[in-house]
Parts: structure tokens; sequence; C-alpha cells
């Protein structure tokens, strides 16, 4: 059975509706995600932006997509963008202090300390994956947590994959008992939770081909494989398998294997998806056939909480005509597994498939039992037996 025909609309304001008074800053910008913080326009965020940052192309880039927005003919923003363009932006925007939300999604080799200092300063912080990318920066990070809680302000991953609605309503079936059972430990050889992402250098988005940083090649600015898009699985699962619990990753995690490898990126490619010729410091990671070696990819296999879990990001320059990004989820419940797919048959369109363990006389009544329930949340939902 799968589950499709949704239409639903949610919202995810870091502050109440009532109070009306986010007034959001954009820090360096320079990975798109900064300007989709700006697609849609919230009554309770303020439309002046203000945006701090060294000029660059890539705060170019940045401006070019809310202006995009702005002038779009169908719902368009009304952003009122307010930049400041100085060497010394960072300071600036602390001295100023004219929002009480910090956006951050940009080069990450800064981002621990950006993150670090604003919350310091008594900003809240709104910043993309990976909020660190080294040993270094996670001891960083884990102060920033730290100072903000201390001094009462929000720190906020993005996570934007926990409004994906096919992962909403496969976190929203696992708690329906009759029809799922209870998740079941796996093995390191056979997790009983399994995500697995395929990404491409070159994609749309917002309807016309994504132009990439240089930097986000470089895995000492970027961040490799493992850490990156693999942060957004690794919160699925977690709140997808222990919802509203704590995870103490010195005690509830154990590292099982792990493994990254890198993906081939000709200069013509590059140029191709980056507008730029191929910067000198590639070299150490440039081949002999003129290829730069990207470290991108990485899996691993883990057990949290005693459940086997495995989650797989691969990155590809360009998917095949036709196609695009994929997403593979698995939860293995004694009585049901949903699995999200996006593959050819869902016309690359995330699709839910709750599929029975065993034959079971009174499996419609269950399965129309969860479905009535679920629908409570998500209205709209429809089963298509297959």
């Amino acid at each position: 059975m799968k589950i499709k025909s949704i239409l639903l609309l949610m919202a995810s304001p870091l502050f109440s509706v009532a109070q009306q008074n986010i007034k959001l800053i954009t820090l360096d910008p320079g990975h798109f995600h900064a300007a989709l913080i700006q697609k849609s326009m919230y009554p309770q965020v303020d439309p002046a932006v203000h945006v701090y940052a060294e000029a660059s192309r890539d705060l170019d880039l940045h401006m070019e997509r809310i202006a995009g927005y702005n002038k779009r003919t169908a719902e368009p923003t009304a952003w009122q963008q307010q930049v400041y363009t100085g060497k010394d932006f960072f300071q600036k925007m602390l001295d100023e202090k004219k929002g009480n939300v910090v956006v951050l999604a940009g080069n990450n080799r800064l981002k621990t300390d950006y993150i670090l200092t604003s919350v310091s300063k008594g900003f809240n912080v709104f910043a993309d994956k990976p909020m660190a990318i080294d040993t270094k920066g996670f001891e960083k990070l884990k102060k920033a947590f730290a100072v903000a809680q201390k001094s009462n302000v929000q720190l906020y991953d993005i996570m934007t994959e926990r409004y994906e609605v096919t992962t909403m309503l496969q976190r929203a079936f696992s708690m329906q008992p009759d029809l799922f059972g209870t998740l079941e430990k796996g093995s390191p050889e056979d997790p009983s939770v399994t995500k697995i992402s395929v990404h491409h250098f070159y994609k749309y988005v917002s309807g016309s081909v994504l132009t990439r940083p240089s930097w986000f090649f470089d895995a000492s600015q970027q961040g490799a494989g493992i850490v990156d898009v693999t942060t957004h699985l690794v919160d699925l699962i977690q709140w997808e398998c222990f919802p509203e619990k704590v995870i103490d990753y010195k005690k509830n995690i154990k590292i099982l294997n792990t493994r990254s490898w890198t993906t081939p990126v000709s200069a013509s490619e590059f140029t191709t998806v980056t507008k730029e010729s191929v910067p000198e410091y590639f070299k150490p990671i440039t081949d002999a056939a003129g290829n730069i070696q990207v470290n991108c990819n990485g899996e691993f296999t883990y057990a949290i909480n005693g459940v086997h879990a495995k989650v797989s990001v691969v990155w590809n320059y360009k998917a095949p005509e036709g196609t695009g990004d994929t997403h593979y989820s698995l939860m293995r419940g004694t009585n049901a597994s949903l699995i999200i797919r996006q593959g050819k048959e869902e016309n690359f369109k995330p699709t839910l498939y709750i599929e029975p363990r065993s034959a079971s006389a009174n499996i419609e009544q269950k399965l129309n039992a969860a479905l009535a329930e679920v629908s409570k949340a998500f209205p709209g939902i429809v089963l298509n037996r297959s």
C-alpha cells in the first residue's frame, strides 16, 4: 500500500505567531538555503532583512535569488534587503544588532565561530547544516549550545527534511502500534532503519540551474560528505524512532563502521555549475586526468538505543535525463515496514509505502484505523492499494 495525493500546508516559526517580532539578519550568505528562508513571507517576520557580508560573488547570487522571489509572478515576496559590505561586516552586525535571528547558510569554515560569537552576544541563530565540520568545530559547537542556554537564546538547525510530508507520515504511521508493531532492533548487517540519499551537483532550484560557489567542492570549507547531508539523515532517525526523547551521544550511540569516498568532477563540469575557472587551491585534490576528487560521499552504520541504523549519502555530477535527486527510507516494525521510495516508478516524487510483514486477516481493519487516526493531523491523505 502506498500513500499519495497529499495536500498539506505547514509552518514552523522560530517564535510564536503572537509575538510578530522576528527580525532576520543574514550573515555571510553563500549557500542557496540562506535565500530559501525567504522564499515565502510570514506575518511574524519583519520584511526588512539586514545582510552583512563582504562584497563577493556569493553575496551577489544571494541578492539575485531574493530579487527573484520579489519579482516572481506567483505570490511575489516583498523583502526589503539592507546590505552592509564592509570588511568588518561581522563586527558591524554585532555592534548594530538590527535583528534578533541570525541566519547562517554559507561557507562552513567559519560557521561555528559565527554561531558561538552570535549566541554569546545575545542573538538567536538559525543555521543550516553542518554547524561544525571537524573535531575542533564540534567542541566549539558544544560550548555554543551551553552559552545559548545560559543566555536564554535559541540555537536551531534549519533541518528542512523534518517538514517533508512523506517523512512526517512515516513517523506518524510508526506511532500506530496495531499497524506498525514495534521498531525492530535489526543487526549491523541488516539494519532496521536505513536512509539513503542521492544528490547531484548540477540541479534545478526554484526553476533554474543552481549556481554553486567554488568552495562548495572543497571539503576543508564545505565539510566532507560524512558530516554534511548525513546530518539530515541522522536527525530524522532520532526524530522518527525516538520522538521527544533526548539522545546522549556518549551513552546512546555506538558507531559500528564508516566509509567515505570521492566523486570526480572535471574542469568543464566545475565551470558549468560554478561559472568560474578551477581555483589553485584544488590542485592537491586534482588527479592526473584533471578531475577534482570531491570528498562528498559518506555512509556509516551505528546503533542508537540498541537499534541498528544506516545512513548513506552519494553525490553524482548530474542525474540522467528525466530523473533527479532520490531518497530511500526504511523503518522496519514487527508488523509492517514503512518505506519511502523516490525512483522512476514514483516519477521521482517521494512516496510512502506501507508493507505488512506477513498476511493478516484483519490487516485492512488495521490500515483503515491507522489512516483514520493519522488523517486527524494530516487531512487529505489517500491510501492506494497496489
